[in-house]
């Protein structure tokens, strides 16, 4: 699942030559890469497979960057998350997730997140995150979609994937094939 990042949080004023890092995730293997990549990208990485031990981390020494899996075996990255931010305001904050959606980015950028990846993702693109000053960002579009119009296209989108089966693609949406029918008979929202 690929979603495009989503930030909004104002930009924080790391110190330049501070390269600490914490990464918290509990996938060992993933884990094991990313500290070995950022490393090789001048970082000073310290790793943490659980929330307990990224508290401990923060409380020991609060990095200056961090990249925090959102689901973690024993809880929730965004504690993790918002304790960096009591201890260390100008700390930048990344939260990776496997299970993106509009919700969870929401609840990670009002908490100090200063960018939501989506796994799977890579070194690069997490150091892109990390050392962005803001200005290089997309600006927001003029006349996004509406909600109604984003929902209209992807149940279509799923539609074709299921291959224009109805009852599959209700299923696979969990609504009823009723419901289905009549929105696909309408034309698409503003």
């Amino acid at each position: 699942m690929m979603l495009s990042s989503v930030s909004s949080s104002p930009v924080s004023q790391v110190p330049p030559t501070d390269k600490s890092l914490l990464i918290v995730d509990d996938d060992r293997a993933f884990l094991t890469r990313l500290v070995r990549a950022m490393e090789a990208r001048g970082y000073v990485v310290t790793a943490a497979e659980s929330v307990a031990d990224g508290l401990a981390a923060i409380a020991r020494e609060a990095p200056a960057f961090a990249v925090i899996d959102m689901r973690l075996a024993d809880g929730n990255g965004l504690d993790v998350l918002k304790q960096l931010g009591e201890v260390r305001p100008d700390a930048r904050g990344i939260i990776l997730t496997g299970y993106g959606n509009i919700a969870t980015a929401v609840s990670a950028v009002k908490l100090g997140a200063y960018d939501y990846i989506a796994k799977p993702a890579d070194a690069d693109e997490i150091d892109a995150a990390l050392q962005s000053t803001g200005e290089d960002r997309a600006m927001p579009p003029e006349n996004p979609m509406s909600a109604d119009r984003v929902r209209w296209e992807h149940i279509q989108r799923v539609y074709e994937l299921c291959g224009r089966n109805v009852s599959e693609t209700a299923r696979r949406l969990a609504m009823h094939r009723r419901t289905l029918q009549r929105i696909l008979a309408k034309r698409a929202p503003r």
